[in-house]
């Protein structure tokens, strides 16, 4: 599972409690009493009423003691009839739970099998998602009477954390493993996917066609999936395993474009893990309105609408490789080895999180993944994340463990532990963890006695502080220097709780020159003394930036420009630039700016171009010559957008054939940057500019476009800039953004058009359902009665109208 930060930014700032860690439940493996073995669906939809009709034949097998009675989940169903060997048997169903009483009891190893007729109506299942799953009804019906002319009808399943069983009756654990066969009817126009092979599909005489799906091998329940829409399949492979895209018709062109890396992604996660792509299959189909980021059902994985890009946007970036990364490695870890209880959720998420790092790696380089780490650890440390042990027994409901911590800072222990043992024994560590335990489940143990048995090294000590406990470093840095002896003292003080031991490297610059010195600190309070020939220009502390910590030093601005321009990592490098950023006043420091806009990574001379000061004394103008260029030839695109944004804040005339080149650009970073610029120089330019560009187009660069209609007081745009007011203004974490839809939020609560104030209302609506659980019903309703307001104050003409608009929508949120 690839969680949605957006929806995980929506629960923290509407719900103060939703990370709360509980001290009152344990939360244990579920005892097993029976065992699946295989499962076997038939099913057809009711599109009308969204319910699903089923039968199941289910075979289990005691685990290890004589039993004579089975409970499966199953919620909000309708149980018409259950038998085995077509005799029927009693049962008791109460909406979550089914006890079958068997014919007699059953020893360990003994199976048999159970036939469930039953419906499945997941509009009545009762149990909330959370901040990563925002739904948990499992079967998922979207526009089912077609009513939505601007959205295809499909149908998808969420499994995870326990929500199949709200479309088959099932033992919903995650270590429960079971094969499985699924039969699908669908109208003929659908296309269908689940699990595992598509052996046979069946045309049948009432206009419906059955898909036989087989899934041979063991998966838990939560990975079971089923897809249904009108789709095109692209065809991919990976060796002569079948890779396959499932796409909406207007997507069918870029499909390969989005997610075409997926084979050499099995290429490399099968080689750094020692076992080969372990399934007969890769699917990835995108579902609209979909809960989540990502969902890793096995050989069938299912992705948000974000996924969807066109080449616009993929000239600049693929937003969704991160997560379609995340979601293949999860086919070794938490498909072919899953965690025994959501307490142990790590051993699934926080690999697939790392896995985003090792692909960025190999595929982009170092810098590129220390990136990709930094903004993960700074999405852990900005939550009230940092008393939570990564494996949590106490908690107050399964869907807690989806959280910053799981993944994010999973991620980076793991990140330290490949650091600690060497690449080799890493890999080698991922590769015993998953052959000793493959079809079945595992917890952070195992994972510690594989490293261990490869390693032969003793790893408890690791796995008590950074797997069982909480927090992480918060190190005060000091340093003694001796002139006589020439040698430097590196004074570190933990000052959290906890006390750590860690492995820690130092580097000490004379110059240029670097010297690494590796040192393990095992005290609160430790000292490290270091030769030096020439009195050092700067020391490094955690130079390969791999130990997660906060670190306080006193470094002056000398300092910081010695390591923007010698600092090795990411994340030294960006500390540096905005400490320098801020004294653009002095020489020195504006031109070491200046000077990381030439800098390698593409990231460091974005951060260069958004933060230098042109407005200053030393503004040469070679170095906006320069700018000019970085606009117009940077290989990166993103570079090339923060180029022109930076320009566009001189608001000069002689610009203008910078801002004419943007606009043709296919980049629409380019050309929504590009826009801005030019309207501040040629309005009418870049309004008439933007009156041509396809509606699809203005969605995607829809924040710039807002600014300027704002500014330019265009009615005519409201109605457009309405319908993204909900997101700029409350699901963006960007402030500036926020305050322009807020600004855009006033004028139409005052405006006479009619258009827009339906489509705001309906918005807000829309929002206020979806993310009901953080009460954000209860804001929208608030934002109806401050449109009302703004209508009785400003007395358009229509406002009678309006105010009918705003009550038909206050009531639809009151319901």
């Amino acid at each position: 599972m690839k969680f949605n930060k957006l929806l995980v930014f929506i629960a923290v700032f509407f719900t103060a409690s939703l990370f709360s860690q509980s001290t009152k439940v344990y939360r244990a493996e579920r005892d097993k009493v029976h065992n699946l073995v295989h499962t076997k669906l038939k099913v057809d939809f009711n599109f009308q009423e969204k319910e699903m009709n089923g039968e199941e034949w289910v075979t289990l097998t005691p685990h290890f003691y004589e039993t004579d009675k089975v409970t499966l989940d199953a919620k909000a169903m309708v149980i018409y009839k259950v038998t085995m060997n077509n005799q029927p048997l009693e049962y008791n169903y109460d909406d979550y739970e089914l006890i079958i009483n068997l014919p007699r009891a059953y020893k360990r190893n003994e199976e048999f099998t159970l036939y469930i007729k039953y419906t499945a109506r997941p509009e009545r299942v009762k149990q909330k998602g959370s901040a990563a799953i925002t739904s948990a009804k499992g079967l998922y019906f979207i526009n089912p009477t077609g009513f939505d002319k601007n959205k295809p009808t499909q149908i998808w399943t969420q499994g995870e954390t326990e929500a199949s069983s709200c479309w088959f009756p099932t033992i919903d654990a995650p270590n429960q493993k079971t094969s499985q066969e699924i039969y699908i009817t669908v109208p003929k126009k659908y296309v269908t996917l689940s699990n595992g092979k598509l052996e046979k599909q069946t045309t049948n005489a009432d206009g419906t066609r059955t898909d036989y799906w087989n899934f041979t091998q063991k998966h838990a329940p939560y990975l079971f999936f089923m897809g249904v829409g009108e789709y095109e399949v692209i065809k991919d492979k990976y060796k002569d395993i079948p890779v396959d895209y499932y796409v909406e018709k207007e997507y069918a062109p870029y499909a390969k474009d989005i997610f075409g890396n997926t084979p050499e992604m099995l290429a490399f996660f099968s080689k750094i893990t020692g076992i080969e792509y372990p399934w007969n299959k890769y699917a990835q189909i995108v579902g609209r309105d979909y809960v989540s980021g990502a969902m890793e059902n096995t050989t069938a994985v299912i992705h948000g609408e974000r996924a969807y890009q066109t080449p616009g946007q993929l000239i600049d970036e693929n937003v969704q490789e991160n997560t379609i990364a995340h979601e293949a490695f999860h086919h070794w870890f938490g498909d072919l080895v899953t965690t025994e209880s959501w307490s142990n959720l790590t051993v699934n998420e926080s690999f697939a999180n790392y896995s985003e790092y090792l692909w960025l790696e190999h595929k982009y380089g170092k810098d590129e993944a220390d990136a990709h780490l930094f903004e993960d650890i700074e999405g852990y440390k900005s939550g009230q994340n940092f008393d939570k042990h990564l494996v949590r027994f106490y908690y107050d409901d399964k869907e807690d463990m989806f959280d910053a911590v799981s993944y994010n800072k999973g991620g980076a222990i793991l990140h330290m532990l490949r650091n600690y043992l060497d690449d080799e024994a890493f890999y080698e560590g991922l590769n015993t963890y998953l052959t000793d335990n493959k079809y079945g489940t595992g917890e952070a143990h195992q994972l510690r006695l594989a490293f261990e048995k490869v390693s032969g090294k003793d790893l408890n000590w690791f796995f008590n502080q950074w797997y069982f406990n909480s927090g992480h470093p918060k190190l005060s840095i000091s340093y003694d220097f001796n002139k006589l002896r020439k040698t430097v003292t590196v004074n570190i003080i933990q000052s959290q709780l906890n006390e750590f031991k860690f492995p820690f490297a130092i580097d000490v610059f004379e110059g240029s020159k670097r010297t690494r010195h590796n040192v393990f600190v095992e005290g609160r309070d430790a000292s490290f003394t270091f030769p030096f020939t020439n009195h050092p220009d700067l020391i490094q502390v955690n130079a390969d930036g791999v130990l997660l910590c906060d670190i306080n030093e006193n470094k002056v601005l000398s300092d910081y420009i010695h390591q923007l321009k010698y600092a090795q990592n990411y994340v030294h490098k960006r500390e540096a630039l905005l400490e320098v950023a801020k004294h653009q006043d002095d020489k020195k420091a504006f031109n070491a700016v200046a000077d990381a806009l030439n800098n390698d990574f593409y990231k460091i001379r974005i951060l260069a171009l958004e933060n230098i000061n042109l407005i200053n004394k030393y503004s040469k103008k070679n170095v906006i010559d320069q700018i000019m260029k970085i606009a117009q030839n940077d290989p990166k695109t993103l570079v090339q957008a923060a180029a022109i944004e930076t320009l566009g804040k001189l608001t000069d005339p002689a610009l203008k054939p910078v801002f004419e080149k943007g606009l043709e650009s296919k980049s629409y970073s380019v050309l929504g940057k590009s826009l801005v610029g030019m309207y501040y120089i040629d309005k009418q330019l870049a309004i008439q500019k933007s009156k041509t560009l396809p509606l699809a187009v203005k969605k995607i660069i829809a924040t710039p476009l807002t600014r300027i209609y704002l500014e330019e007081n265009d009615d005519e745009e409201l109605s457009f800039i309405a319908s993204n007011v909900m997101s700029g203004m409350f699901l963006s974490p960007n402030k500036k953004i926020q305050s322009l839809y807020k600004k855009a939020f006033d004028k139409i609560g005052k405006s006479n058009n009619t258009e827009a104030i339906q489509n705001l209302s309906d918005d807000i609506v829309a929002k206020g359902l979806q993310y009901k659980q953080y009460n954000f019903d209860q804001v929208g309703v608030n934002l109806l009665r401050q449109m009302a307001q703004m209508q009785k104050t400003s007395k358009p003409s229509n406002k009678e109208k309006h105010l009918k608009v705003i009550q038909i929508a206050m009531a639809k949120l009151l319901e």
